[in-house]
């Protein structure tokens, strides 16, 4: 009995089994036949000990467009989005970190490189709408409703969640115009966001898993006006691949 309890006590205290170290990663079809992903997670998984599982089910962390950018074929996008979780937070580092931004271009079929860590605004992306709302309404409203999960500007650095991208990241999409004209519909902020006239109100049986931001439609164009007010977050010139 005592020998058993001792074996049990050892596989407990196993940081193999105490320290599981992965997630699951969703990534779209035409994203996995390129062959990226069978260059970039081994990589990541010998530098960081994190093991990734791929899925085409919902996941901790999705390639696709919504998220973080983090490398565009062409003129195509690609977006992280994940769950806070500390294995995904560090693919999140790895893959905007200079050693990430390298693999990522290293990655060369035949000498072709296919993919670029270069993920800011560029010609052809999709263009800016006039802006018609109170860039000064806008940046009241945006630290009030937005600044306990994002980083508005100086003014919430330190209040915000770091995992949630800043005002000024978002600024460097190239749809984050039709992001904060619509956000209320995209997730996780359709579970929490009530806009006046506009959305119905939450069903009994799912109410809004925090206090609900409510904003109305001038209040939208306001902060969309203030977006579009502030310069984009320099992320670097482009990383040549060696």
């Amino acid at each position: 009995m005592l020998k058993r309890l001792a074996c049990i006590a050892a596989i407990v205290a196993s940081p193999a089994v105490a320290q599981d170290k992965s997630f699951s990663l969703q990534v779209p079809k035409t994203l996995v036949e390129t062959g990226l992903m069978n260059y970039l997670l081994p990589r990541f998984s010998l530098k960081t000990g994190v093991r990734i599982t791929l899925t085409t089910e919902q996941a901790d962390a999705t390639f696709g467009p919504q998220g973080v950018p983090v490398f565009r074929r062409e003129d195509v996008l690609w977006y992280l989005a994940k769950t806070d979780d500390p294995d995904t937070n560090a693919f999140h580092d790895w893959l905007l970190s200079d050693i990430g931004k390298r693999t990522i271009e290293a990655f060369a079929p035949d000498g072709v490189e296919l993919f670029s860590a270069d993920v800011s605004a560029q010609a052809g992306d999709q263009p800016i709408a006039a802006l018609s709302g109170d860039a000064i309404l806008g940046e009241v409203t945006s630290l009030e409703k937005c600044g306990r999960c994002h980083v508005v500007n100086d003014a919430n650095r330190m209040k915000a969640i770091g995992s949630t991208p800043s005002f000024a990241l978002m600024r460097t999409f190239p749809d984050w115009q039709q992001r904060f004209e619509t956000f209320f519909i995209l997730k996780p902020h359709a579970a929490f966001t009530q806009v006046a006239e506009v959305t119905a109100p939450f069903p009994e049986n799912l109410p809004s898993p925090i206090a609900p931001i409510e904003v109305t439609l001038e209040q939208i164009d306001a902060i969309t006006a203030y977006v579009g007010s502030i310069p984009p977050a320099d992320l670097g010139a482009p990383i040549q691949s060696q």
